[in-house]
């Protein structure tokens, strides 16, 4: 059985195609525009093992965070796709991962029912051309807004 979507997405702001391969080794090429962005994509599709092609175009000019965002909802609904009823697969799991200067900690639900939590103590700032300073507002409001 082969487990590949493709994706696209046009709006306003952004031009995205992804293409999801479940059963890979990494393979494929991530063109966002966004540099760090492309590294962490590159990563997920390595230790992952998933060939991904990710190519974005969007407003950079205002900053990367429509191209992200929307690069992240067409995964999201490729993996959606190609994960099908989830049948014969795990529901759940996480992981810790130590790095050299950094620790990892993810837990996934890949039972189909949608919300993503986001929270890190991030210095102010940019890595490249990413503004990572936007975190800290977001995650502070979307705490307020759940009751």
């Amino acid at each position: 059985m082969t487990r590949t979507a493709q994706i696209d997405r046009q709006t306003a702001e952004t031009e995205i195609h992804v293409s999801l391969g479940l059963d890979g080794d990494g393979a494929g090429e991530r063109d966002t525009g966004v540099g760090f962005f492309d590294h962490m994509l590159d990563l997920l599709a390595r230790h992952g093992h998933l060939d991904l092609v990710v190519r974005a175009r969007g407003d950079l000019d205002t900053g990367a965070h429509h191209t992200v965002e929307d690069v992240g909802i067409c995964i999201g609904q490729a993996l959606d796709e190609v994960l099908g009823d989830r049948s014969g697969i795990s529901r759940f799991g996480q992981a810790t991962v130590p790095m050299d200067e950094a620790r990892a900690s993810c837990a996934i639900d890949v039972s189909g029912r949608g919300l993503c939590a986001f929270e890190a103590a991030l210095p102010p700032g940019a890595i490249g051309n990413f503004d990572t300073s936007w975190s800290r507002s977001s995650s502070a409001r979307s705490r307020s807004t759940r009751s």
